[in-house]
C-alpha cells in the first residue's frame, strides 16, 4: 500500500491518519469490500451472501428452540405475476441507512425487471425510497426467447452502486442513494437468442456477465466490465478458437487429459461450423476467490437436442471417444480475473446427449480430503454427480450420485470422463430413451447452501424424476429461434415424490437425511448458525428444518409457489428471515404462461411434470415475505 500522504501534511497527526484512512479507502477492491460486508452476519451483502456462494449466516438469535415463534412482519410485492429466483441484498450503511434492494422478473418490457429500494430503518416497517425501470431501447423479442421463464436471479452492490441487468441484455451500474442511472451497456442480444436471467459478479473493481439461451443457439460469452466506467476490459467465449475461449499454453497444466492449448477443441470438437451456434452460455451463479484471483463459472448445453446431429461420426461408441466432446460446453472454468484467461478448465457431461446444463452454482470451501487440507470446490451437477475439485487445478476429488442416476455407471476419476450407459443416452433420431435424472436434472439452478465450519455436508433442495427423451432432425440453424430437435416427457421417479431437501456429505456419497415432497423444490437453501435450514416448496411451504436431524420445526403457508432462495440479516438488534414466493421458473412456466397441461411434450416436458404436481392450482403473484421472532 502507497503511504502518499503520511507525513506529508505538517503540523497535524490527526490529518495525516484521516488522509490515510481515505487511500486505504480508496485503494480497497469492491470485491474486497463484500468479503468485508459478509464478515458482518447482519448483512447479506451479495446473491451467495458472500462471493464463495456458501449461502450461510452466523445468526443464530432464532434458532432450534425459538423458531415456533417465527412470525411473517411485512411483505413488499415485486409488482410481477412471474415468480423470482433470486433474492434480494441488505446493507446496513447506504447513505447511513439500512438498505433492501430488490428486483422483479418480467410480465412486460413496460414493466420489467423494477428494482425497489426499501429504507429499514424501522425494520418492521420499510419505506421504498426509490424504484428503477429501464424504459427505453427495450426488446419484447427477449420474452418469447427466454429459456426458461422470465424470471430474474438478483442484483449485487458494491462502491455505492446497484449493479442489475435485464431480460433482453442490459448491465446497469444505479446510484444505491438515488437509483439514478450511472451507466448502462448492452451484454446480450435477444435476436442471437441471448437473454439475462442470473445476477452479474464483482470481482476485483469488475463486473462480469453471462447471459442464456442454449435452447435459441446462441453462442455463449462471459465479459468483465469495469466498474467505475462500464467499459469492457475483457471477453471469452465458450467455443471458439483458443483465443475465444482464452485458453492459454498453461491452461489446464496440471491435467492435460482434460483438454490443452493448440487445438482449437472449441472448433474441432464440433462437426462444421456448429461451434458458432454450439450453446455453452453462462447464465449461472459465479464465484470468486481473492487469494488466488480466479473466477470460477460453469456453461450450459451445446445447443440442440438432438446428439447425433452434433457428431460427426455414426454410432454412439464413436461419439463419445472424446473426438466429438462438443468444448467447452458443460464446463466448470477457473479464470483469472484480470484477464479471462483459462488457468483449468474441467467439461463434465463430454458430448451431452440431452441438457444437463452445467452452470449450477460452484461453492468455494476449504476441505480436509483424505487427510490433506484443499482449496475445494463443490459443484452439484444437473447430471446427478455431486463434484469435489481442487480450486487451484482442477484436480477431481470426488464425484458422487446425489439423486437417482442410470445414464452413467460413474465418473472415472482419473480421467474425470462418465462411463455412460447406452440404453439411457438418447442418440439417433427418432429412438426414445428413459433417463434419469431428467433433463431438469438432479438439481437446476436452484443454490444449495453450506456451512464452511463443516464443509463436507451440503443442503441442497433436488429433482426426482425422470424422463423419456426422443431427438428429432434438425431442421434449421437460426440463432434467436428454438433450437431443442428433441420430445421429451417428463415424470416422477416415484409416484407422488417430485421433491426432495437432503443433507449430502460430497466426501462419503451418502445422504445424512432428506425430506421427500410431492410438490417440486425449486428454490434455494439457507444455513444459519440458529442450527437451522430454510427452504421453500412450489406449493408455498416455507420451512425451518433442524439441519442435524431433518425434522421440520416450523412451516408457513406463502401466497404462491416459492422459486427463490431465503436469505436472513439484522437490523435493530432483529434477526429477520426473507424469501420471494411467486411460481415461475422452468417447473413453472407452463402454469406461468398458461400453457396447455395436456400437451405431455410442452415447454420442453415442463407441462407433463406441472400437471403431474397440480401445480396449476398455485396462484401467481411475486411478493417478498419477511419473518422475525413475535415479540410476545
Amino acid at each position: 500500500m502507497t503511504y502518499r500522504n503520511c507525513g506529508l501534511i505538517a503540523g497535524s497527526l490527526v490529518a495525516a491518519l484521516l488522509a490515510f484512512s481515505g487511500s486505504a479507502l480508496a485503494a480497497e477492491s469492491a470485491s474486497a469490500e463484500i468479503d468485508q460486508r459478509a464478515k458482518d452476519p447482519n448483512q447479506w451483502p451479495a446473491p451467495g451472501r458472500d462471493n464463495k456462494l456458501t449461502r450461510h449466516s452466523d445468526l443464530k438469535d432464532i434458532n432450534t428452540e425459538n423458531v415456533k415463534k417465527l412470525e411473517m412482519i411485512w411483505a413488499q410485492s415485486t409488482g410481477a405475476l412471474r415468480g423470482a429466483e433470486g433474492q434480494p441484498i441488505v446493507i446496513s450503511d447506504v447513505g447511513g441507512k439500512p438498505m433492501l434492494f430488490m428486483v422483479s422478473g418480467c410480465p412486460a418490457m413496460s414493466n420489467c425487471n423494477v428494482v425497489q429500494a426499501l429504507d429499514l430503518t424501522d425494520p418492521d416497517n420499510p419505506k421504498v425510497v426509490w424504484n428503477y425501470v429501464k424504459k427505453t431501447d427495450r426488446d419484447e423479442s427477449a420474452v418469447p426467447r427466454a429459456c426458461c421463464d422470465t424470471v430474474n436471479r438478483g442484483l449485487n452492490y458494491a462502491k455505492g452502486k446497484i449493479i442489475t441487468h435485464t431480460l433482453d441484455g442490459f448491465v446497469i451500474a444505479l446510484d444505491a442513494l438515488t437509483g439514478k442511472e450511472l451507466w448502462v451497456v448492452k451484454n446480450a442480444y435477444p435476436e442471437h437468442g441471448e437473454t439475462e436471467t442470473s445476477p452479474t459478479l464483482i470481482a476485483e473493481n469488475l463486473v462480469i456477465a453471462g447471459f442464456g439461451g442454449d435452447e435459441f443457439a446462441a453462442r455463449g460469452r462471459m465479459t468483465a466490465y469495469d466498474l467505475d466506467t462500464g467499459k469492457v476490459v475483457w471477453t471469452c467465449h465458450a467455443t471458439g478458437s483458443d483465443k475465444d475461449v482464452c485458453l492459454t499454453p498453461d491452461t489446464n497444466k496440471a491435467h492435460p487429459e482434460y483438454g490443452t492449448y493448440g487445438k482449437d477443441l472449441g472448433i474441432s470438437t464440433y462437426p462444421g461450423d456448429d461451434w458458432k451456434i454450439g450453446g455453452g452460455a453462462f447464465w449461472g451463479l459465479f464465484s470468486y476467490d481473492p487469494e488466488l484471483k480466479l473466477v470460477y463459472s460453469s456453461t450450459g448445453n451445446p445447443g440442440l437436442w438432438s446428439p447425433s446431429v452434433r457428431c460427426g461420426d455414426k454410432t454412439h461408441e464413436e461419439c463419445n471417444t472424446g473426438k466429438w466432446d462438443n468444448k467447452w460446453s458443460l464446463t466448470i472454468f477457473a479464470r483469472k480475473v484480470d484477464t479471462g484467461e483459462v488457468v483449468w478448465a474441467y467439461q463434465m457431461t463430454p458430448f451431452d446427449q440431452w441438457d444437463y446444463d452445467g452452470v449450477n452454482e460452484n461453492m468455494l470451501t476449504d476441505i480436509d480430503v483424505d487427510g490433506k487440507k484443499v482449496k475445494a470446490l463443490t459443484h452439484f451437477d444437473r447430471n446427478g454427480f455431486a463434484y469435489v475439485l481442487d480450486r487451484t487445478d482442477g484436480t477431481l476429488l470426488r464425484a458422487s450420485k446425489y439423486v437417482t442416476v442410470d445414464w452413467a455407471e460413474k465418473i472415472d476419476l482419473k480421467t474425470g470422463r462418465p462411463i455412460k450407459v447406452k440404453e439411457h443416452s438418447p442418440f439417433a433420431v427418432g429412438v426414445n430413451a428413459s433417463v434419469c435424472p431428467s433433463a431438469m436434472g438432479g438439481k437446476d439452478q436452484q443454490p444449495c447452501a453450506v456451512d464452511p465450519k463443516e464443509p463436507n455436508m451440503v443442503y441442497c433442495p433436488t429433482n426426482n424424476w425422470c424422463m423419456e427423451d426422443e431427438p428429432q432432425q434438425r431442421t434449421h440453424t437460426n440463432q434467436g429461434t428454438v433450437y431443442v430437435f428433441a420430445n421429451v416427457y417428463m415424470y416422477p421417479e416415484k409416484p407422488g415424490v417430485t421433491g426432495k431437501f437432503k443433507k449430502f456429505d460430497v466426501l462419503t456419497g451418502k445422504t445424512e437425511w432428506e425430506i421427500p415432497d410431492p410438490y417440486p423444490n425449486w428454490g434455494g437453501a439457507l444455513v444459519t448458525d440458529g442450527g437451522l435450514v430454510f427452504y421453500g416448496s412450489l406449493n408455498g411451504d416455507f420451512r425451518a428444518v433442524d439441519r442435524n436431524s431433518g425434522k421440520v420445526l416450523w412451516s408457513r403457508k406463502l401466497g404462491s409457489g416459492i422459486v427463490g432462495n431465503p436469505m436472513t440479516y439484522k437490523v435493530g438488534g432483529k434477526q429477520y428471515v426473507g424469501v420471494f414466493s411467486g411460481i415461475g421458473g422452468w417447473i413453472g412456466l407452463p402454469v406461468a404462461a398458461g400453457l396447455d397441461l395436456n400437451d405431455k411434450f410442452g415447454a420442453i416436458g415442463a407441462t407433463a411434470m406441472a400437471k403431474t404436481a397440480q401445480l396449476d392450482k398455485i396462484p401467481q403473484g411475486g411478493t417478498l415475505y419477511t419473518f422475525r421472532l413475535s415479540s410476545d
